[in-house]
């Protein structure tokens, strides 16, 4: 079960990525930039790598802010009556939390529905499940056991990706004309698939 899990959201989320790249050609170049000046042409990212890589971290924390993994967190359950923000939950309540809708809080977030990693460089954010307004993999104890490869694989994977290819939308498609809808279940996935074509450099 950790390993399906592990594995499809992973790939859905390095899909999202690509596809918000590409939807966003200037976050591309910046990125590709990045890696060039820290890497180097020629050189593979490796996991040292990632804390030189500030632009592309905030790539990361931005993709799973607008498209966490799972937008609807494992369930909790009330041991007891509690009040929060003036509601009360009852004892045994079953509690899910809707990490794609804290994601978009317009209270949280300066244009919240843009793709806008540049927000991450001035903020000390985390995904780790200390900063409620990004919250993908949940927090405390619960916390999902694939955070740490997870987030190691985003950064390798897609750092990879943007290094060692140039990149366009099959059918002549312009960035701007590409779907960027959703589609909801137990994972949030593209509801066309990003269909790009990797041109090695």
């Amino acid at each position: 079960d950790l390993f399906v899990a592990g594995t499809e959201t992973t790939s859905t989320t390095l899909e999202w990525a690509m596809a918000e790249l590409l939807h966003n050609p200037e976050a591309l170049s910046r990125a590709k930039a990045e890696l060039e000046l820290v890497i180097g042409k020629g050189n593979q990212v490796q996991e040292s790598d990632i804390l030189h890589l500030p632009y592309l971290q905030a790539i990361v924390k931005e993709i799973l802010r607008l498209h966490p993994p799972v937008p609807f967190l494992l369930p909790r359950k009330a041991r007891e009556d509690v009040e929060i923000n003036g509601y009360i939950i009852p004892k045994d309540a079953q509690v899910l939390v809707n990490a794609w809708t804290i994601g978009r809080d317009q209270s949280s977030w300066d244009n919240a529905k843009s793709f806008m990693p540049e927000r991450f460089l001035e903020l000390e954010i985390d995904v780790k499940g200390r900063n409620f307004e990004l919250i993908p993999f949940g927090g405390g104890r619960r916390t999902c056991p694939g955070l740490p490869l997870a987030v190691r694989m985003l950064h390798l994977m897609l750092g990879s990706l943007i290094q060692d290819f140039d990149w366009k939308l099959e059918d002549g498609i312009k960035p701007k004309d590409l779907n960027m809808e959703d589609k909801f279940g137990i994972t949030l996935q593209k509801a066309h698939p990003l269909r790009a074509v990797p041109i090695p450099v």
